[in-house]
């Protein structure tokens, strides 16, 4: 299910129409570097689950969906700086906008001597006033959910196996 947020009061809705329905869900390393790369890459995935028959990837009708995680770092650091997640972004262009905008944010506020301003959050994106707004707080790995769900056990593939999956793959588009 999923909760709807009327704008109007205090309450949510629960939306179980497609409760049932099995979830995939792609984490990445972090290694894109801005809302036009993270755009490309959800083209990507996009056309290859289209092509295979996986998904229609309706992003407006949230058969594919995009969390957005943003953190910049220091000229010449390894290290990435304070992440800020952005929930539920549902089309290509609010994913591009809502990274562009929050990395201009956070580096607003290590130019102003304000680097450790950046709280670890999840915000959501407003596509009118084309900006990002706080959702709630996050303090460690346990409000990410970093851990083993004890009803789902680790899936570990032999590499032999991968390698046969690999090849019966059709070429792609």
């Amino acid at each position: 299910g999923k909760l709807v947020h009327q704008d109007s009061g205090p309450c949510s809705e629960v939306d179980l129409n497609r409760s049932g329905t099995p979830l995939i869900e792609i984490v990445s390393q972090p290694d894109l570097r801005s809302g036009q790369e993270a755009h490309a890459y959800l083209v990507e995935i996009r056309r290859i689950l289209t092509y295979c028959g996986v998904s229609d990837c309706e992003m407006q009708e949230g058969s594919l969906r995009c969390d957005a995680n943003v953190s910049i770092r220091r000229h010449g650091e390894e290290r990435l700086g304070t992440k800020v997640e952005i929930k539920n972004l549902n089309s290509l262009r609010a994913v591009e906008a809502a990274i562009e905008y929050e990395a201009r944010e956070q580096i607003a506020l290590a130019q102003a001597g304000r680097y450790a301003a950046v709280v670890q959050e999840t915000k959501l994106w407003d596509p009118d006033s084309r900006s990002t707004r706080s959702m709630r707080g996050k303090e460690g790995a346990a409000d990410y959910r970093y851990f083993p769900d004890p009803d789902l056990p680790p899936l570990t593939l032999a590499v032999a196996r991968v390698e046969d999956l690999r090849r019966s793959l059709v070429e792609l588009p």
